[in-house]
């Protein structure tokens, strides 16, 4: 009898009788399936199962890649919209979505899309962390992201296909315009600056760089447009810093690195060509270049290896390209070509 009685308190034992830590310790556990499910068995649980700190760490875990801490601040204004019905004079659709890609970058306040902001009023209206998980693998929210497009980089609005587990993206080119479909993970990454995507990031590398280091660049065609805004878009263009005409290029008597003078090679272009080799002063950290050849603004020094296989491979992409299709590198990666 008091084996049985034993037995019969053993499963009188609820998961809430846990201590906290421990009951913890099991969600955290959890796949989002397995929490959505686990939210349902009573209204304790649905409350644990929808708190924010277990949504943010299954969002680090799939989304960490490419979701900065400005998309995560874009979602706090969609928050806010959801709260007082608008955000900074912005209106809310009757499809229920906030954001327009008929509106121009940086004219939208958000720098993001939402296709169904009213499910921040319903069931997830207290649950903004679980809320921006589901809205992320629906595809729903389009946030901002840098894609890699040839060799150059974009900064986007990029929207998950769970189907495909692939992205598809639009950037401000004139309107807001297709950039490409069925993106692999590894051709979208946070942006790599805090500067926003209209102003001109400010290098903090140029005193340092030598022949062989691996850039980032920033490039606009026309002086008359901010970066990014109405129709000339801002690009991170993949460089290499070389060698001066007047050196060896022997590494025991280079003095390159000494001089004023910056040479920048950007090797998608043809040997000969104008655009193939650019002089830069170390001196100056405004915009330099002309209408000619457009303007060029801060630079990024790449240390991270990763970052610099992405763009080998996609050299290596780009110079296959020329030889079966017979395109030239210029056009294999000219600013214009979007789909």
């Amino acid at each position: 009898m008091e084996n049985e009685k034993n037995v019969k308190e053993v499963h009188d034992i609820s998961l809430l009788d846990l201590p906290e830590m421990a009951l913890d310790c099991i969600l955290k556990g959890l796949s989002p399936i397995e929490l959505c499910r686990m939210s349902e068995v009573c209204t304790s649980l649905r409350d644990k199962c929808r708190s924010d700190h277990l949504w943010e760490n299954h969002i680090k875990h799939k989304w960490g890649r490419v979701i900065s801490d400005f998309a995560y601040k874009e979602w706090q204004l969609h928050i806010k919209a959801a709260k007082e019905g608008n955000i900074l004079n912005q209106r809310i659709n009757l499809n229920g979505s906030l954001g327009s890609f008929s509106g121009v970058w940086p004219n939208l306040y958000l720098g993001s899309y939402l296709e169904d902001c009213w499910l921040l009023n319903g069931q997830w209206s207290n649950n903004f962390m679980m809320a921006l998980y589901f809205s992320l693998e629906s595809g729903r929210f389009w946030f901002p992201a840098q894609v890699y497009k040839g060799l150059m980089i974009h900064n986007a609005l990029v929207s998950y296909d769970s189907e495909s587990n692939t992205f598809q993206a639009r950037y401000q080119y004139g309107g807001w315009r297709c950039l490409g479909k069925n993106l692999e993970w590894d051709m979208v990454r946070v942006p790599s600056v805090d500067s926003p995507p209209y102003v001109m990031h400010i290098s903090d590398c140029l005193d340092n760089l030598k022949p062989g280091d691996h850039i980032e660049i920033q490039w606009r065609g026309s002086a008359q447009s901010p970066y990014g805004m109405f129709l000339m878009p801002q690009d991170w263009w993949y460089a290499v810093i070389s060698h001066l005409d007047s050196c060896n290029q022997n590494e025991n008597h280079c003095q390159c690195h000494h001089s004023d003078m910056l040479i920048v090679e950007f090797q998608q272009y043809p040997e000969g060509s104008n655009m193939r080799r650019i002089t830069l002063s170390r001196k100056n950290y405004g915009e330099q270049g002309n209408q000619v050849g457009g303007f060029y603004g801060g630079i990024r020094k790449l240390h991270n290896e990763d970052e610099i296989e992405t763009w080998k491979k996609l050299f290596s992409r780009q110079i296959q390209m020329v030889a079966r299709f017979g395109m030239p590198p210029v056009a294999a990666v000219a600013p214009f070509q979007i789909p």
